[in-house]
């Protein structure tokens, strides 16, 4: 015996790919979260204007700096992946060349995301 679902069972449903409402989510939170951060870190910027190398170097140190200026680069770039996803998986029609190049760029936003990381790890402990 077979049930027959109704149209409002069926729009109630995930769809085919059963996962959509959950980069959608994703990839909104990750814009607030990048519009908070990137718009404190311009404003920090602009305000230390003219301060010169020695006090961008001390402001990174700060433990606080430090850790929003991580998080903000590993939210840009997964930000940047979620988006990117998006665009091969609606455009990029051969499975094999969407597979290889949905790897790629999951690489090369994590490669990127954790140069910046390491990068803000060494100015501020120092090395």
């Amino acid at each position: 015996m077979t049930i027959e679902r109704t149209a409002l069972a069926r729009a109630r449903g995930l769809g085919s790919a059963k996962s959509g409402t959950g980069h959608w989510w994703r990839q909104r939170v990750t814009a607030v979260i990048n519009l908070v951060l990137v718009s404190w870190l311009i404003v920090s910027l602009v305000a230390m204007a003219g301060s010169g190398y020695d006090a961008l170097v001390g402001w990174i140190r700060n433990p606080v700096v430090a850790a929003l200026l991580i998080l903000c680069v590993i939210n840009v770039f997964y930000h940047v992946r979620l988006g990117l996803q998006v665009v091969v998986e609606d455009y990029v029609h051969r499975e094999g060349l969407k597979v290889a190049l949905l790897i790629l760029m999951t690489l090369v936003c994590a490669g990127l995301g954790l140069l910046g990381v390491v990068s803000v790890l060494q100015i501020a402990l120092g090395a």
